[in-house]
Formats: structure tokens, sequence, C-alpha cells
């Protein structure tokens, strides 16, 4: 039932950036009360992965608002960041409410990137992975930027464990989170599109196996919020190594 609300692979582009063009005004304080007030926390925890240092180059992929952008440039200052995303309006919203921020703003596709091999000392993306329509272009496209060496990170929604909690687990995705979205966005359907997209998503194992087929090394994740969240870490090889 939940997969009707998935779009076909060749529609999927113009589904989620329409889907976020119509939620982008709201999109901050509905991940605020989905998590609990943890997606700060974890967007933390997914750039320390990163290991940032001093001026590097960092690319914020599918950076929406900018909050991973924000908490980046609050941990290291001196980053040149680039926040890149499909939707504008989600872009516009982030700009404005970002603009004492030195961020470089940019429309692009996670599949087609307007970016020189090696442009980027580490990569970042926040709820992302789920919603490329080729996932396994999407992270040969990000190893390409990456300079030999950098460093890439990503958080995502994940499909939680079965156990003793998998029905609370599946209450908090399949009804109050679309509540949520239709109470607070006025749009349900985008918050059954993550309800739904995360249940048909690949399980952590999965995607450690696609982000090693991709080229990247030293490959692991960790999973938040009762499973329900995982953030996933990987590194490109040394030049003398590939």
């Amino acid at each position: 039932m939940s997969a009707a609300v998935l779009p076909p692979t060749e529609e999927k582009p113009r589904y989620v950036r329409r889907m976020f063009a119509q939620i982008a005004d709201r999109y901050d304080l509905l991940n605020r009360l989905i998590s609990l007030g943890q997606d700060d926390r974890w967007r933390r925890l997914t750039l320390q992965a990163l290991q940032l240092q001093g001026h590097e180059r960092l690319l914020d992929l599918g950076g929406g608002t900018g909050a991973l952008s924000r908490e980046a440039l609050r941990m290291h200052p001196g980053l040149q960041v680039v926040t890149a995303d499909l939707t504008y309006e989600m872009l516009a919203v982030g700009k404005a409410q970002l603009a004492d921020l030195p961020i470089t703003w940019l429309t692009a596709d996670a599949l087609r990137l307007p970016f020189p091999d090696g442009a980027f000392d580490a990569l970042a993306s926040g709820f992302l992975l789920r919603n490329v329509a080729d996932l396994d272009a999407a992270l040969r496209e990000q190893f390409r930027v990456l300079r030999a060496g950098g460093r890439w990170a990503a958080l995502d929604t994940s499909r939680p464990p079965e156990n003793w909690l998998s029905p609370l687990m599946r209450l908090h995705l399949r009804v109050v989170i679309p509540w949520l979205g239709k109470a607070v966005a006025r749009n349900g359907m985008a918050y059954r599109y993550l309800q739904a997209s995360t249940e048909h998503f690949l399980a952590p194992d999965e995607m450690v196996a696609h982000l090693q087929a991709a080229g990247f090394q030293e490959v692991g994740y960790r999973r938040l919020m009762f499973g329900a969240i995982a953030i996933y870490w990987g590194r490109k090889p040394p030049a003398a190594e590939g």
C-alpha cells in the first residue's frame, strides 16, 4: 500500500522537485518535529565523521535550506561551503535565512554535478540518498567530485530493524509523520512519501555494498533513533591507490 505513493523511476526527479518546492517554507520545522528535536544533533554527528579541517572545500549535496551547511560553518568557520540542491525553492528559503553566512548556493542535479573531478575535500548530504532516481549513478558522481583521499558522509532515514519497538516505529512512520505533514506543512502526501521511501530503501549493510561498488573505502555506518536513522561514511582512495 505504501508503495503507491512512490513515483516511477523516470518520474522521480520531477516528483521530488515539485514535492520539496511545495513544503520548502515548513521543511525545517517539520524536520525538528519529526526528529523529536534531534535533527541538528544528527547533522553534527555526520559532520564529525568527515573530520573537517581549516579551509577545506565542502559540498553539501541535496543541501536544501542549508541546515547542514550552517552546522558545518558553526563547527569550522573557515570552510569553503557549496550548498547544491535540485529544488530552487528550498535553496531560496535557506539563502534568505542564512544570508550572513559565506555559502555558495547552487541549483544542481545529483546525477550530473556541474563540478570538475576532484573539486572538493569533503562531501556531505542530509536526507538525499532515498530521493535520487539512480543511487549508484549518484554515488559515482559524488566519488568523482571528491579529491583523492577526500571524505564522504551521509545522513538518511533507514528501514527500522524488526524488534519489540517495530510497532511503535511503524506507527511513527505511517501515522504520526503523515499527520504532522498535513497539519503543519499542509501536505500529507509529501510525508507519506517519506514513510514509503524509508520502508522501501536499502538496509545499512546493503548501502555499504553500494558505497564499496562506487569505489569508497573505509566505509561504515551508525544507526540512531532505534534504527530509523543512519549515518554513513567513507573515503576516496589516495591517488596512489586509484
